[in-house]
């Protein structure tokens, strides 16, 4: 492709917009978590508890979501699981979500799990359930329920294939208790958004039997040269989540000591790997390797800015819109058929954040080129729905329901996967497919060109971060 002169007219349209609408964010029936009061004291899980039955505390647990937390162990017992029931209920009350616990298998009928939206193996050991509370669990699992499990859950149930395959992985050993670094690999998870991205603590550090990353999506893993007695290697992970035979599934390693529970960088961690499991917060859990940055937060070589404003780079690795109109782009080369991903967020409460993702354009160093030769795709979430976030721009919506069941609020960081292949565009958002594009027009080819990220005006704040691309066989098959 060969650059092409400003003055052109377009049926895309410009990339401002003269006339802002301000509307409600798509997704704003799902608004982020809000406190909801103090944590419920729960005894027997098979029935609500009397306090729950007719008066709600403020906010009301009546139409929210309920957690299990269920800590029975067979095996080795952690002195810190009353540490942990506290810490989840306390979570609840903030997060917006009730809060049983329990240590009786009993529980685990098919009429008494469909009460709840997850449930927490919390350091359970050994064998903890029979045949039949087995079957109960897979059918919940199946029927869309979520599985969370700490530390010791990958130490349970180890002759239970489908419990092998849910958690992820088993455990095989551990050293001591000792300091160390976690590298964390998804900042877009509400399990690790708000992490540094070299995260330093002390907890029991397990290696596993297996490593889950083919099946899983990693979301931290351990660095075995900050601690002694690791012994799986360059690549250990630590933290991860995945859809599982209808359900979901997180899993962190951490929360063998006491203290974990206390750490605030835990509790958010484990708080946002609750969240993402009742569905309060949306994720790509689908397992992602063989990626090559191209902006890691480390260095911008091989971009380049076109037309004014800029981006302002934090020490978090984080990239924000400051003024426009113009556009950071990925000048070292141009590509064809891949799949490039990165993480957004918007700032404002209304969504009305503009910004989008080009392909397909020219080498140029004036912004237009991109509108006019090229595709963007929208974040702005306050447009029409050509307009709008996971929209081709000016060409084709997104599918609204689904992009609205997996959007995330403004303030909470997003995923899209954006993968050509050929004239074919399909986006992804936080894992779900919201769009499928092809281009006919002359004037544009998908087939090769760069890529870049749009600053779009002083009034727009848009944040991106961990941009990476995994090229594919230019003659790929067109499923999913």
């Amino acid at each position: 492709m060969t650059p092409f002169a400003r003055p052109h007219t377009t049926t895309q349209g410009p990339p401002h917009r003269t006339a802002r609408r301000r509307a409600p964010w798509p997704g704003g029936g799902r608004t982020a978590t809000t406190a909801l009061g103090a944590a419920l004291a729960l005894g027997c899980v098979f029935g609500p508890a009397a306090s729950q039955s007719g008066a709600h505390p403020a906010g009301g647990w009546k139409d929210g979501k309920r957690v299990l937390v269920f800590s029975k162990t067979a095996g080795f017992r952690h002195d810190s699981i009353p540490e942990g029931i506290a810490a989840i209920r306390e979570l609840g009350a903030t997060g917006g979500f009730a809060v049983d616990a329990t240590e009786d298998a009993g529980a685990f009928t098919p009429g008494n799990l469909k009460k709840y939206d997850a449930v927490v193996f919390l350091s359970t050991t050994g064998d903890v359930l029979g045949p039949a509370q087995q079957r109960a669990f897979e059918r919940y699992i199946r029927d869309g329920g979520s599985y969370v499990g700490v530390h010791a859950a990958a130490d349970t149930e180890y002759d239970w294939e489908f419990y092998g395959g849910l958690a992820g992985a088993y455990f095989r050993s551990h050293p001591a208790v000792q300091s160390a670094t976690v590298a964390v690999e998804d900042r877009a998870h509400p399990a690790t958004s708000g992490l540094e991205r070299a995260w330093n603590r002390t907890d029991e550090w397990y290696d596993y039997r297996t490593n889950p990353r083919e099946r899983a999506r990693v979301l931290a893993s351990l660095d075995e040269s900050t601690y002694t007695g690791g012994t799986m290697g360059e690549d250990h992970p630590i933290a991860w989540c995945q859809e599982y035979r209808g359900g979901r599934s997180f899993y962190t390693g951490g929360g063998h000591t006491k203290e974990s529970f206390a750490e605030p960088a835990f509790r958010s961690h484990l708080l946002g790997g609750i969240r993402w499991a009742i569905g309060d917060a949306q994720a790509d859990c689908r397992p992602e390797n063989g990626y090559l940055p191209l902006y890691d937060g480390t260095s911008l070589d091989g971009w380049r800015q076109a037309g004014p404003g800029s981006f302002e780079a934090d020490a978090d690795g984080t990239l924000t819109t400051s003024g426009g109109m113009g556009l950071l782009w990925y000048a070292a080369r141009e590509f064809g058929a891949y799949s490039l991903k990165l993480d957004w967020r918007m700032s404002s409460e209304s969504g009305d954040d503009n910004s989008g993702v080009f392909v397909g354009f020219p080498p140029s160093d004036d912004p237009w080129s991109a509108v006019d030769h090229g595709y963007e795709i929208q974040i702005d979430a306050t447009d029409t729905p050509d307009r709008t976030t996971g929209s081709v721009y000016g060409f084709q919506s997104a599918d609204l329901a689904a992009r609205d069941r997996a959007l995330n609020p403004p303030g909470e960081w997003n995923t899209y996967e954006i993968r050509v292949e050929g004239e074919r565009l399909r986006i992804w958002l936080n894992g779900v497919r919201i769009n499928d594009f092809t281009n006919t027009d002359p004037a544009r080819s998908l087939r090769d060109g760069h890529i870049g990220i749009q600053n779009h005006g002083a009034e727009d704040r848009v944040s991106f971060r961990d941009i990476r691309i995994k090229e594919l066989p230019a003659a790929t098959a067109t499923g999913d």
